[in-house]
């Protein structure tokens, strides 16, 4: 069972998924793959919010990929509530 937090949206666990499935990608592409059904504006300011909790990593260029503690709490294993910005 999954944990959020009050700052996060319905989009993170799909962008979450899609890059734990997929590996690293950018935001214009995890909208143009249709699992995440949000617009790639929507998408990117989620990444830059998931990065600020240390949910996902910035490679550069756009790019995202899922951290260490993204992947925990995919698997139920880290409480969103217990983040901290960065």
């Amino acid at each position: 069972m999954r944990f959020d937090d009050d700052w996060m949206s319905r989009a993170d666990d799909r962008i979450l998924e899609h890059l734990s499935e997929r590996g690293p990608d950018t935001p214009k592409e995890m909208a143009d793959s249709g699992r995440v059904r949000f617009s790639r504006q929507h998408i990117n300011q989620r990444c830059k919010k998931l990065v600020i909790y240390g949910l996902l990593v910035h490679l550069g260029n756009g790019v995202y990929d899922i951290s260490p503690e993204g992947e925990q709490y995919l698997d139920g294993e880290l409480d969103a509530r217990d983040l901290e910005a960065k």
